[in-house]
């Protein structure tokens, strides 16, 4: 099951020229389903809406190389308007839709985009008025003041679509931003073979089973490169259907999985969670098509995938990978002999890994260490930022700050952020292994682990705890809490203080806000 080939060569591809040659392929078949507003596209009327906007920009005044904004939650004007952009020879860049103004001026005043495509809620509370470079600006379904309509630029008159300025490994396809867990977000500039290889590296043979016949439902943002690359683009390359939600809803997932014969879904922890208390409720549907889902964005707990698998009966696929990287770099299996759902597998094809310790020398099988990275998916570096990507790009290679270990057969787990990891008595300790056991208790719902310096131990594992519905918290439940983990973990992990919360912070890709658990404590 060796990773070697890719799907095909992404050598000169550009995104849109492949997802136009699908529209082409596959015709009448369904592309994409907007739940949000019940809109169905076939593959040829989605390749003629990216055509038509695409000539829109340009008739707008769109200039090559410019930079246009989406700020959009998920929806098919979403996914045109990312492959129209790029059409037109502009660069997107993609707003996280919960943004609020200060979130959105920064990533527009940063990015100096010329154009934003949005719509009237979107746009409450947001002043744009003090942005340079901001021309235009479009709303979708319902007008803002100072906003055109999106609609007209449906409506142009074709013109001729300009010849790409540079080579497919030099021109932006997308500039997504960090996520910014800590400090401020900075642009990824992904180039289009950047985002193609990846796209080819997901779908190459022994990688994952994604295949035509497939209909995918996605609640996974857009903006993110999650849902971007490992979803939109490779679905509509494959010419399989995508069922689109703005969000995360048990009921209506339930629904879709029966009524649209949903065959695989890719998500993140919290929401595997949440199914798998609808399932323990009897919520999931027992009639269902769905065969696996992938897991992504933030570390997966054996013991949830585990569960996930024995109340549904799908199998959990988890991935590894960053917005740097297109995002995928690692992988797993749903192959019966390779079925590893704890680890996240191995490197996709022509993805070089080594595993260093802090003087940068390479550790032994089994033993942590940080892992560095090169392959055709990583980025050109940080928008306007070369120290930060110097920072992380060096000779070739990029350092992820995650900490991993590998075992005798290159399967990867990830232990935790480098800058997270927790030193209880000079001991190392990872919050996620640490929140990975939390979960195995039948009373916690949700976990986050952080560091509380300490005068004698210097820092201790500190944790926050949600519990299942009908739980009590007590210190009796605590002190329980403290030795179900003690004795799974050697001692020096099991926390030393515990605080029942409503919720844990979360990005909306699932990563645990450490910084909030952290200013908690202050």
């Amino acid at each position: 099951m060796l990773r070697t080939r890719l799907y095909a060569d992404p050598t000169g591809v550009f995104v849109h020229n492949l997802v136009l040659e699908s529209c082409r392929r596959f015709g009448q078949k369904t592309a994409v389903v907007d739940t949000s507003c019940g809109r169905r596209l076939a593959y040829a009327e989605y390749g003629a809406l990216v055509e038509s906007l695409g000539h829109g920009l340009l008739k707008a005044g769109l200039q090559p190389g410019e930079v246009v904004g989406i700020f959009l939650p998920n929806s098919w004007e979403f996914c045109i308007a990312y492959h129209a952009i790029t059409l037109a020879g502009g660069t997107p860049t993609l707003l996280n839709p919960s943004y609020r103004d200060r979130e959105v001026h920064h990533q527009l005043a940063n990015s100096g985009a010329a154009m934003l495509i949005s719509d009237g809620p979107q746009l409450e509370g947001v002043h744009l008025g003090d942005l340079p470079s901001l021309r235009r600006v479009y709303a979708t379904r319902q007008p803002h003041s100072g906003a055109e309509n999106f609609r007209d630029l449906l409506n142009a008159t074709p013109r001729p679509l300009p010849e790409p300025g540079a080579a497919a490994d030099q021109t932006l396809g997308a500039l997504p931003y960090s996520s910014g867990t800590t400090g401020l977000p900075k642009g990824v500039m992904l180039s289009h073979t950047n985002l193609v290889a990846n796209v080819f590296q997901f779908l190459a043979p022994n990688t994952t089973e994604l295949k035509h016949d497939d209909t995918v439902l996605s609640i996974l943002p857009l903006y993110h490169i999650y849902g971007l690359n490992v979803v939109l683009n490779p679905v509509l390359v494959l010419g399989a259907t995508l069922i689109l939600m703005p969000r995360f809803n048990v009921p209506e997932i339930l629904k879709r999985l029966v009524s649209d014969g949903v065959s695989m879904m890719p998500l993140v922890p919290p929401a595997i969670n949440g199914l798998c208390q609808a399932a323990e409720q009897g919520l999931f549907p027992k009639q269902h098509s769905l065969r696996w889902v992938k897991s992504g964005a933030a570390p997966l707990a054996a013991e949830l995938a585990r569960r996930f698998t024995t109340l549904t009966g799908a199998l959990v696929m988890q991935g590894y990978g960053m917005t740097e990287a297109s995002p995928v770099t690692h992988v797993g299996y749903i192959t019966p002999e390779l079925y590893r759902p704890e680890s996240i597998g191995r490197p996709v094809a022509q993805t070089d890994c080594r595993v260093l310790d802090l003087n940068d020398s390479e550790v032994a099988i089994g033993e942590p260490g940080e892992l560095v990275m090169r392959g055709p998916q990583f980025m050109l570096g940080y928008w306007k930022e070369p120290q930060a990507t110097a920072a992380v790009l060096r000779d070739g290679w990029y350092w992820s700050g995650d900490v991993v270990s590998r075992d005798v057969q290159d399967f990867y787990m990830v232990l935790d952020r480098r800058k997270e990891m927790i030193k209880y008595k000079g001991f190392p300790v990872a919050p996620a292994e640490v929140e990975g056991v939390l979960l195995e208790h039948p009373a916690v719902r949700d976990c986050g682990v952080v560091a509380r310096p300490d005068a004698e131990a210097g820092e201790i594992p500190c944790a926050f705890i949600v519990l299942r519905a009908g739980v009590a918290a007590s210190p009796e439940l605590e002190k329980e809490i403290c030795g179900f983990v003690g004795e799974r973990l050697t001692s020096y992990k099991q926390p030393r203080e515990i605080r029942f919360v409503e919720a844990v912070p979360r990005t909306p890709s699932g990563k645990i806000l450490r910084r909030e658990l952290r200013q908690a404590l202050e």
